[in-house]
């Protein structure tokens, strides 16, 4: 995947954290999900005073995703702009991606400072167990 298309999936990312709800953490993320077919959903990070409520925003994009009728996306980016440095995807996150991304598919990540990171699924959750499984 050319870096151009990564570039403006985290630009769409980068969008999309301005739209979260985080009335208690302050810390927005945005989330870009590429699919299939070229369509860009997004999703943000929704905050409820019961924390184990909150939703992140990669698992927002999913679902919207999901109920527009998409199953499989090539490529995720994610914001963090109240983080300086870059972080990735939650556990939780990466087992619902795995579910609809191939490992191989690339996933970008950065905060507001220079550094990104540009790695795949498959290194972000090398020993997906639900895949794994159907290997043997």
């Amino acid at each position: 995947m050319s870096e151009v298309i990564l570039d403006e999936l985290f630009a769409e990312a980068r969008k999309a954290a301005d739209s979260a709800y985080v009335p208690y953490s302050k810390f927005r993320v945005g989330a870009a999900l590429l699919t299939d077919d070229g369509t860009v959903i997004i999703g943000c990070n929704v905050e409820n005073r019961s924390f184990g409520l909150t939703i992140c925003a990669e698992r927002t994009a999913v679902a919207k995703a999901v109920s527009l009728g998409f199953r499989s996306f090539k490529a995720l980016a994610v914001s963090t702009p109240d983080s300086v440095t870059p972080v990735g995807p939650c556990g939780a996150c990466r087992q619902v991606l795995s579910e609809f991304m191939d490992p191989s598919a690339p996933v970008i990540f950065a905060g507001s400072g220079s550094d990104s990171v540009k790695t795949s699924l498959g290194v972000l959750y090398p020993y997906d167990s639900l895949h794994e499984l159907g290997r043997t």
